[in-house]
């Protein structure tokens, strides 16, 4: 019961990682807001979990104020939040205005704004815990994903700022950083004939991660076990980061 008594918040709740994450620390013992932009999927999800719904799209400021306001009303408080939204790599050039406008609000300025409101609750409560999404792509760049992996780099940047400026105020800031994750996201390329078996020779352990495997590292960042760490970035990938290309 690694979140016993705690109240957490998760964007991007309704699939994927995210919902790996509500089932996950919900059984850990905390009780869960899902926001995301799917009505349908969140709120079975909810009333799977005993938690509660709230659709958001992390690109407007306004959503992501009204969930954190929720976990507040409804619990007096918000003790931690994993904030998971986000889209797929681009696929496309610099120069196309629009998908890279999109990419951004999502992977990066929805995270600044859930954060700007998480912290302020977390600040009137006495502390608390974040954890964001970031990937591997934000260790280096990444071919046909500009947006992306610019996007992630500036998670990190986020993360580590955040960590800096609030750890004397009792909250922590850390980002999980995925490989390749089998999710319905990534299913249509993992659907590719020998996709699947390509991406799963990039990592060490030569196989692909479940989305809770992904949860159990951010679930672990969030609770009292990881009372030290901030500011940290967690590969979540295999070993993928670790070994030269074309190696192991």
């Amino acid at each position: 019961m690694l979140l016993r008594d705690k109240v957490a918040l998760i964007t991007g709740a309704s699939t994927g990682i995210g919902a790996a994450a509500a089932r996950l620390f919900a059984a850990e013992g905390a009780s869960v807001v899902l926001a995301a932009r799917s009505e349908d999927k969140i709120a079975a999800l909810a009333a799977e979990i005993g938690g509660v719904a709230v659709v958001t799209d992390v690109a407007s400021d306004e959503d992501c104020a009204r969930a954190v306001s929720v976990a507040v009303e409804r619990f007096g408080r918000l003790d931690v939040a994993f904030n998971n939204a986000g889209i797929g790599p681009d696929g496309v050039v610099l120069t196309d205005s629009t998908a890279w406008d999109t990419t951004l609000s999502v992977n990066l300025t929805g995270v600044a704004q859930c954060m700007r409101h998480e912290i302020r609750a977390m600040l009137s409560g006495g502390g608390g815990a974040i954890v964001n999404n970031a990937s591997t792509a934000a260790f280096f760049g990444t071919a046909f994903a500009s947006a992306y992996s610019a996007a992630k780099h500036g998670v990190i940047g986020l993360t580590k700022t955040a960590a800096s400026e609030y750890g004397r105020h009792g909250i922590r800031v850390n980002a999980v950083n995925p490989g390749v994750i089998d999710t319905p996201q990534t299913g249509p390329w993992l659907s590719i004939p020998g996709e699947r078996e390509r991406a799963a020779t990039w990592n060490a352990l030569k196989r692909l991660a479940s989305p809770s495997e992904v949860a159990e590292a951010a679930l672990w960042l969030l609770s009292d076990r990881a009372s030290f760490v901030t500011g940290a970035e967690l590969a979540v990938d295999g070993g993928y980061t670790a070994i030269a290309p074309g190696v192991g």
